[in-house]
């Protein structure tokens, strides 16, 4: 059952990733003839595009992959305890743990991206397809606090700054939601 359980939640958190990196991709207008942009549209639209018809975008957002991204979230937990204990259970309380799954699942992605960003500038210096989306997506974030605290020594702190206050932000959940956060 462990086995079961590990393999249902890392696919929905996977999948909810892709599904929020859709959303950030669209809102960030990112190059969508990119490869990576490709490939993030191609596994998603199957799902994406039948919700689209029912439910409009509100300006730059996809409600749609929003909308699924929540249900997802929402509905991990009832089918890991089905998966666990072999009960369902269908609380009202779902709704706010898949709101704080679906914060801390954006959360992740924005660390992770900025991660793979910090990476690759090292490897490809910029100059590869998958740099231009990262850039496209993080620059909003770290050009700010670029203005801010500029590079030292040609070394650019903004990523560095961007993860403390994304550490801050989970230290607050956990603060706020002290047994709940943990299980996320």
């Amino acid at each position: 059952m462990l086995t079961l359980t590990f393999l249902v939640k890392t696919l929905i958190d996977l999948y909810v990733m892709v599904l929020l990196l859709r959303i950030w991709m669209q809102w960030s207008r990112c190059d969508f003839y990119n490869p990576l942009s490709q490939f993030i549209v191609k596994i998603t639209q199957f799902v994406v595009k039948p919700l689209r018809r029912v439910i409009p975008a509100i300006g730059p957002i996809d409600t749609a992959s929003l909308l699924l991204a929540f249900v997802l979230t929402t509905l991990k937990y009832p089918i890991l305890l089905l998966i666990q204990v072999s009960t369902l259970s269908l609380d009202p309380m779902n709704l706010l743990v898949g709101l704080l799954a679906l914060l801390k699942s954006a959360g992740s992605l924005v660390f992770w991206v900025i991660i793979i960003r910090s990476l690759m500038s090292w490897i490809s210096q910029g100059r590869g397809p998958v740099d231009y989306v990262l850039i496209q997506l993080t620059e909003p974030l770290m050009a700010p606090i670029r203005r801010i605290i500029p590079a030292m020594g040609g070394i650019d702190f903004s990523a560095m700054v961007v993860i403390l206050i994304l550490y801050v932000l989970n230290y607050l959940g956990m603060d706020l939601f002290p047994g709940l956060w943990y299980l996320l």
